[in-house]
């Protein structure tokens, strides 16, 4: 072996110990990204559910609905300690019981005349649209680290360490309800 040999190795060798390191520290990044996403999501759905506990104690809805909307808000609140199937499945049905309450014929009506429910509304809908971004991103993010560690370098050499494959959030998060005509109207309507 020469020296141009033993340099021409030991470049290589060091070139790969630098590719080998970024990709490490840039799935560690992804890691820290994906668990600011999931925080993230964790305050929108709690913001959600509080405002929805709001609407139940205002008094604007009648109280079989204002029972209904406070017990699924608060399943939704209390879900965050759970499994992440059970967490999917409180707050979509919490959203399924917004979506029904506003469904109801009249709410509308007897929602437009009352001082302080068209701010309330007009709260709910922006905490359902933060949860539907905060989801959105988190699932990207999601999908990106899954990708990344997918690659053959990655998985041979365990740059993953023992951090547990990330999952996906699924949900039912619109909040749009049917007109009496079938005609989709968002909750921004039905504050005004």
């Amino acid at each position: 072996m020469t020296i141009t040999d033993i340099v021409i190795i030991v470049a290589i060798v060091l070139f790969l110990g630098v590719y080998v390191s970024w990709r490490a520290g840039r799935l560690d990044r992804m890691h820290t990204r994906l668990e600011a996403a999931r925080a993230a999501l964790d305050v929108t759905l709690v913001r959600r559910s509080s405002v929805a506990l709001e609407l139940a104690s205002s008094g604007f809805l009648d109280p079989a609905t204002s029972l209904l909307v406070a017990g699924a808000a608060h399943e939704a609140r209390g879900s965050g300690d759970s499994e992440p199937a059970q967490m999917e499945l409180a707050q979509s049905n919490l959203t399924r019981v917004l979506r029904a309450a506003f469904a109801q014929p009249g709410v509308r009506d007897a929602l437009a005349g009352q001082d302080g429910a068209a701010d309330l509304l007009a709260e709910l809908e922006a905490a359902a649209h933060q949860v539907l971004v905060a989801r959105k991103f988190y699932n990207t993010a999601v999908a990106v680290t899954r990708e990344a560690r997918r690659k053959p370098l990655v998985r041979a050499l365990r740059l993953a360490g023992n951090a547990g494959l990330p999952e996906f959030f699924e949900m039912d998060d619109s909040l749009a309800v049917e007109d009496d005509d079938g005609a989709g109207a968002d909750m921004q309507r039905l504050a005004g």
